[in-house]
């Protein structure tokens, strides 16, 4: 798991921004629920001691600790009062971001732009410390620019992009924005050399799109990797992403993504596959120095 410390509560609130720069609600969850759990172990409390106090369950307990679940305010009242949590400041402070934690997401107000499959994966994707992703056709949606966004959406004809076309393009790239927050993920892509071959949205709009990986891959929360022609296909057989969070007792994540929808896999087992398969991937592909020097060479041609 990560070795990050968890944000501190009592620090100047990071989740008072607005619009794609607020970390959204999930994050929020993660941050009462880091709280809640820590308060309770030092209580001495169970559980499902916790879980009875509230008229719960012990799964429900460990669903609000993990950030898989909204909050009513009464329950976190009263599993503060149960705790020994009685400083009002503290109290009110943990409160207010789990108040805002049953808000919607800035993404959230994008309607049918976002479908309720993928709004979910870019609320964990704000939350994440670490966001590990192999592509096998495009570059990344957290490193295209606004006209290769738009070329991959509206499937090479951004002439004919419509109202909810438009606002796709805008959500994917306000995402990026969380690469510049001051608490930012590290980003690890690792890409088929054949992405960088592919003309999606024509030659300019790839030229330019090289240049944006080159002027990323330099930032230090940024790793980019390619996997040569010669090893392609022998590691990743499709496209995934790993994410990782600071609080422990979050598991890690794998998401693949579909036309239609999306898998979620939390099991340990299964994101270790993943993780190994990344792990394989990374040792295959080009360093970032030789990366970026492929990247170089390819936009002088």
């Amino acid at each position: 798991m990560a070795t990050e410390q968890a944000p501190d509560p009592q620090a100047a609130d990071p989740h008072e921004a607005t619009g794609a720069d607020d970390v959204g609600p999930t994050a929020r969850r993660i941050i009462v629920g880091a709280q809640l759990k820590r308060l309770r172990e030092q209580a001495d409390v169970t559980r499902s001691a916790a879980g009875y106090h509230i008229r719960g369950s012990e799964s429900k307990i460990s669903r609000m600790e993990s950030g898989k679940v909204g909050f009513k305010l009464r329950d976190i009242e009263d599993l503060l009062t149960l705790y020994g949590e009685h400083d009002e400041g503290r109290r009110d402070h943990l409160l207010g971001i789990a108040k805002r934690s049953n808000e919607a997401g800035w993404w959230q107000r994008s309607g049918e732009a976002v479908p309720e499959w993928f709004s979910e994966y870019v609320g964990l994707e704000s939350a994440a410390v670490r966001i590990q992703t192999y592509e096998l056709l495009f570059v990344p949606g957290l490193l295209q620019t606004e006209d290769y966004a738009r070329a991959i959406v509206t499937r090479g004809h951004p002439e004919s992009a419509d109202a909810v076309t438009e606002e796709r393009v805008r959500v994917r790239v306000a995402r990026q924005r969380l690469l510049a927050r001051p608490d930012a993920p590290h980003l690890w892509a690792v890409l088929d050399e054949s992405v960088l071959h592919r003309p999606i949205g024509g030659h300019d709009v790839l030229a330019r799109q090289l240049d944006h990986l080159i002027e990323m891959s330099r930032r230090s929360n940024v790793t980019l990797q390619v996997v040569p022609n010669a090893l392609s296909g022998y590691g990743g057989e499709a496209t995934f992403t790993l994410l990782r969070f600071a609080e422990p007792d979050v598991p890690d994540i794998t998401y693949i993504e579909g036309l239609t929808g999306a898998l979620y896999l939390d099991r340990r087992h299964e994101v270790e596959e993943y993780a190994r398969v990344m792990d394989e991937l990374t040792i295959d592909a080009y360093s970032p120095e030789e990366t970026r020097s492929l990247l170089g060479k390819l936009r002088a041609t």
